[in-house]
């Protein structure tokens, strides 16, 4: 364990977890030691936010396993949402103009690109539907992205021809994903940003996923909102990530905390890196820092 800046522990009133790579195994397990670490320190008050790239409905299953309740941050920030009532709490969609030139790259590069559009907005029409409780995911096509993707998170999509959402009458989507070789990376980025410039947040949330998000929308935002909504203050929250997007809630929270398996450019800046998330790294470093 590899240690920085020290804290109160006294004062600690809330830990910030990213999912992937940093509180789930490699296999997308929530892990029994994790799990019941993560329950006594609820038991005890402890405020335990999740902060994912996931949709709300792909982390239920681990919110409900660990018994953390309250505002969460999902799609990277784009949304918070108090769970288990899914009410939501915020949203920051990027424009239609954004997904229909994703859809123009994804098509050119030949790669997987896929759209959430919001809650309560029909997949197939754009318009209101109070049937639909839980986001929806478009893609163009069915392909091997698709379907890995369908096992990482249970979430079934919607195929539709992606060149149409553009004309749905909705005020913007929740967020782009591209699901490519990281060799592509670079070249979407840069398309994106010379169309864009800073009215758009690119960011990689897993190896092949590399996410368009409106700007100003950060999982470091999302999680100064869930804060306040619990009345936390940066001094009394640790953040733990593992990857790009996890960065901004770094400086968000008053410390931060990555595990051995993270990017590097993660453990340069954490205060604190612990053992991998293929050892239940997240677990043995909270049992030994709150006596768990």
């Amino acid at each position: 364990m590899v240690m920085g800046r020290s804290f109160d522990i006294n004062a600690i009133k809330g830990i910030a977890i990213d999912l992937d790579g940093t509180t789930l195994l490699p296999n997308g397990i929530l892990g029994k030691r994790t799990r019941d670490c993560l329950r006594k320190l609820i038991s005890r008050g402890m405020h335990v936010i999740i902060s994912t790239g996931r949709a709300i409905e792909s982390s239920e299953k681990y919110r409900s396993e660990m018994g953390a309740q309250g505002p969460m941050v999902f799609f990277n920030g784009a949304e918070i949402a108090d769970v288990p009532s899914g009410k939501i709490l915020y949203t920051n969609l990027i424009g239609m103009d954004v997904v229909d030139y994703g859809t123009d790259i994804a098509r050119n590069l030949n790669i997987h690109y896929q759209v959430y559009m919001p809650a309560g907005i029909s997949p197939d029409t754009g318009k209101e539907d109070a049937n639909k409780k839980w986001e929806s995911l478009l893609i163009d096509k069915d392909d091997p992205e698709a379907d890995n993707y369908y096992k990482h998170t249970g979430i079934t999509p919607v195929i539709k021809d992606l060149k149409t959402v553009a004309a749905f009458p909705v005020k913007g989507c929740i967020k782009g994903m591209f699901i490519a070789d990281p060799s592509y990376h670079d070249e979407i980025r840069r398309r994106l940003k010379d169309r864009f410039g800073d009215k758009i947040n690119i960011t990689k949330s897993f190896p092949t996923f590399l996410e368009i998000l409106n700007a100003g929308v950060s999982k470091g935002e999302g999680l100064k909102i869930a804060m306040q909504l619990r009345g936390l203050k940066p001094h009394e929250v640790i953040a733990f990530g593992d990857e790009e997007n996890d960065l901004s809630m770094f400086p968000a929270a008053g410390y931060a905390c990555a595990p051995e398996n993270a990017a590097e450019k993660i453990k340069n800046v954490a205060d604190f890196v612990y053992g991998p998330n293929t050892e239940e790294g997240l677990a043995l470093y909270l049992e030994n820092v709150f006596n768990v």
